[in-house]
């Protein structure tokens, strides 16, 4: 397992505009501090009125107006890694959240003819987009992780690090994805409807605010070539898992 631990269906795409903001701390808050919490990091996750399939296309109306953050720091934020800069936008809806990533790319690290459609353990040491997600941020310790490859591979995992193994495969939240690779601008994208039943919330209420993290791996090779990217950093070691530098994913109408 790699230290630095990252976390089918496919739709055309029409080439989408990339455009990455410089990285100044995108969504920093300073109100309503969560003890234990560490990252004032923030992303607004807006409501849509109902359901939708991903199929890799980011202008369906659920798009259009949704917010969303860049970022390209290296994961400990000592480095910036433009080649691989990296947005996401989240919504929701009553029965589900919904994340969207837009992700710049130089080369791509995919395992080679697998059946996308069966769970990948080890999904991680190859190139991937990552959701971390708490939506009971009481439970530090206790959330939840989704990864997608660019060739729509996918893992999911509940996570509970008072236990070892703190990563349960077992678990399964039926999520759907989709993933779409743009040759011409180096650009793969990765959409994801996350059923909000697998994880114990009945409904979501506007306003609430849930606690998550964002990361990319790209490269080939081990962990010291490899390059690993997260939306609000973790200078405390080289793992993801460090649930206290979870941003703030705050669910509006």
């Amino acid at each position: 397992m790699a230290l630095w631990k990252i976390g089918v269906l496919s739709g055309a795409l029409t080439a989408v505009a990339f455009t990455l903001l410089p990285f100044s701390g995108l969504g920093q808050i300073g109100t309503r501090p969560q003890q234990s919490y560490a990252s004032g990091m923030q992303l607004q996750a807006k409501r849509f009125p109902m359901d939708f399939l991903p199929d890799g296309d980011s202008s369906k109306p659920s798009w259009k107006h949704a917010t969303s953050v860049g970022f390209d720091t290296g994961a400990s934020g000592n480095s910036h890694y433009p080649e691989i800069s990296t947005r996401v936008a989240s919504v929701w809806t009553e029965r589900h959240i919904y994340f969207y990533f837009w992700c710049r790319y130089d080369s791509l690290n995919v395992y080679q003819g697998e059946d996308p459609k069966a769970e990948r353990w080890q999904l991680w040491d190859r190139d991937v987009a990552e959701v971390f997600l708490n939506p009971q941020p009481e439970r530090v310790n206790h959330y939840y992780e989704f990864e997608v490859a660019p060739n729509n591979q996918w893992i999911d995992l509940e996570i509970d690090k008072t236990k070892n193994p703190f990563n349960d495969a077992s678990w399964n939240s039926g999520f759907d994805h989709a993933t779409h690779i743009d040759t011409k601008n180096h650009v793969w994208t990765a959409e994801m409807r996350i059923p909000i039943s697998s994880m114990n919330v009945h409904a979501i209420q506007p306003g609430a605010e849930w606690r998550a993290n964002f990361f990319r791996a790209a490269g080939e090779g081990g962990d010291d070539r490899r390059k690993f990217l997260a939306w609000s950093i973790i200078p405390e070691g080289k793992t993801f898992h460090v649930p206290t530098r979870f941003g703030i994913l705050r669910l509006v109408n």
